[in-house]
């Protein structure tokens, strides 16, 4: 099976005024996925909407800030999201399918697999997987953050060839697009020089939500595209490469799956301190980390928990899973290994410092 094409579209492209599904934008998306699908290309979709969608249903026009009620909207809106996809797709006699995720899908590597060999099916069976956050039972406020960030991590699961972030903008632009000054950025590598905005009110990502999102999937060696999300020609274009939006390059090497994983969706529990001795073999000499270089430790942990690793300069350079608890690396004792290297990553900006 060819490696697919994740594309994102979010809450503004898909709800219009009054929580509305905007049927032909999304039939028209759906015409172009249904053709790169027949040419034998996988799509996988990351869809924004489920909560502008449903806050009619609770009299709201704004995205609340009340969990409780991000959470009902999620749940009244989910249904008409996947209803209109099913819609959209059916025309063009291609089977849509649900997939709701959660930050603990990703953060325990075996729902991690799980979910990956689930989107291989999908995609193998010649369906496009419609993935969403799980936001209607998600806490700590709907949990990946945004749905950019989500599609960077289904980017990765998939190891997709290319991630398409929608917006209702042509891509980064120096300043918010209309002002004066105003020039959209061709190049990911000269988007630090953007002033950003904010998010629509009916989401919850923004510019730089984006950014961060193409910034991930470089590491996956994956590259990125942001770019306008209406019009009837827009992600054939982008997929054969012609100059549409602002187009993030992949990095030049790619981190393994595993360390994708341990960087991005594994939570950190704790925080370990290590000497420059102990800093200098790691990021030096790929060494794994022994308790005797750890000076200091913060947060309570236990094995196969993440822990990230700090240097004498307070900055963090790597991350890892524990080898033991945070009892155990009382007193420093030697030969006790506290982060074994196959089970730690280093951070690409740590071997500039």
């Amino acid at each position: 099976m060819r490696r697919p094409v994740v594309v994102k579209l979010g809450s503004s492209l898909l709800a219009g005024p009054g929580g509305r599904v905007r049927r032909s934008l999304l039939r028209a998306r759906a015409e172009e996925i249904a053709r790169l699908v027949r040419a034998g290309t996988p799509v996988c979709v990351v869809s924004s909407g489920a909560i502008a969608l449903g806050l009619p249903r609770l009299g709201l026009d704004r995205r609340p800030r009340s969990l409780p009620k991000l959470q009902a909207a999620s749940a009244l809106g989910q249904g008409r999201l996947q209803a209109a996809w099913d819609e959209a797709l059916a025309r063009q006699g291609i089977a849509a399918a649900q997939v709701l995720l959660t930050t603990a899908d990703i953060a325990d590597r075996a729902a991690y697999l799980n979910a990956r060999n689930a989107l291989a099916a999908l995609l193998a069976l010649g369906a496009v997987p419609i993935v969403n956050e799980n936001d209607a039972t998600a806490t700590d406020e709907i949990t990946f953050g945004d749905n950019d960030a989500l599609a960077a991590q289904v980017a990765v699961l998939t190891q997709a060839k290319l991630l398409v972030l929608l917006t209702e903008v042509d891509g980064v632009y120096t300043r918010a697009p209309g002002t004066p000054g105003a020039e959209l950025i061709h190049h990911g590598s000269a988007a630090s020089r953007a002033l950003l905005g904010q998010a629509s009110p009916l989401g919850k990502g923004g510019m730089r939500s984006k950014i961060l999102a193409a910034e991930l999937a470089a590491q996956a060696g994956i590259p990125t595209v942001i770019a306008g999300g209406a019009g009837r020609e827009v992600l054939g274009p982008i997929v054969a490469g012609e100059p549409r939006g602002t187009r993030f390059p992949p990095g030049e090497r790619a981190l393994s799956s595993f360390k994708l994983w341990l960087r991005y969706g594994k939570p950190v529990a704790g925080r370990l301190h290590v000497d420059a001795g102990a800093r200098r073999a790691i990021v030096g000499e790929g060494a794994s980390l022994l308790a005797v270089g750890v000076v200091a430790v913060e947060g309570r942990f236990a094995p196969g928990e993440a822990v990230e690793l700090i240097g004498p300069d307070g900055r963090a350079f790597a991350k890892g899973i524990a080898s033991v608890s945070v009892e155990e690396l009382a007193g420093r004792p030697r030969g006790t290994e506290a982060v074994h290297r196959d089970r730690l990553v280093v951070y690409p900006e740590a071997s500039t410092r």
